[in-house]
């Protein structure tokens, strides 16, 4: 009986300690997350039209296709979606954990595995491109201003999140696991874990282009909150 109660005490401390780490870490998102850093003004017009886009838990950023800065098309090939299609005008790339993307189409097909990875560092990362060609502003799709300068920012800053050869060139994953005809994967730099999600990606891009931004965002509603 002591054993049993041994044993049953250690799992308490366990749960509790489990419970009180995850408490915090929505306490600390949800303060961090709604605590904004100020827009860092450069004087340019505001020029550059791009959105913040989310699927209710996921951003991506969105950027024209093609501007006097940039040509996406060129990055990132339309060959490589399965639809081919040319006449695209927008450009939504999110970062995440290189499994979960691949093998979760949906979340009844998330194992132990991908999670425990995803949540550690421990898996590789990836870049997801989707080309649009519309885009509706609504509250999941957020219009963003931008100067030439703080969009080549963001530009420097999408282009460093990729990994790539030996000869520069991005390193396309060929896979099955396109979630629709418009849609391709890179490899990508870094590692996804807790305290650097998807929507962390999201926001540091937009603290890296000197935008208004969250201190810390690990969902999406900080971000989406701050451009209402």
């Amino acid at each position: 009986m002591k054993i049993v109660k041994k044993v049953l005490r250690g799992f308490a401390w366990a749960i509790g300690l489990l419970l009180m780490f995850v408490g915090g870490y929505v306490l600390a998102e949800r303060v961090l997350s709604r605590t904004a850093i100020a827009e860092k003004q450069d004087g340019l017009p505001k020029t550059v039209t791009a959105f913040v886009l989310s699927n209710g838990v996921h951003t991506d950023i969105v950027l024209p296709v093609v501007t006097v800065e940039k040509n996406w098309s060129q990055t990132f090939p339309y060959q490589y979606t399965l639809s081919g299609d040319t006449a695209y005008q927008w450009m939504a790339v999110g970062w995440g954990d290189k499994g979960f993307y691949l093998n979760t189409p949906e979340w009844k097909d998330l194992t132990f595995k991908t999670a425990f990875r995803a949540t550690t560092g421990l898996g590789e990362t990836a870049l997801h491109v989707t080309y649009y060609k519309n885009m509706r502003e609504n509250d999941r799709c957020r219009k963003l201003m931008l100067s030439e300068g703080q969009y080549r920012k963001l530009v420097q800053y999408v282009e460093a999140s990729l990994d790539r050869d030996a000869l520069g060139n991005v390193a396309y994953i060929a896979t099955n696991a396109q979630y629709n005809r418009d849609d391709a994967f890179y490899e990508a730099k870094g590692a996804y874990s807790l305290f650097h999600t998807c929507n962390s990606w999201t926001n540091n891009g937009l603290k890296a282009a000197g935008l208004k931004a969250c201190r810390w965002a690990a969902f999406d509603q900080g971000i989406l909150r701050l451009y209402r």
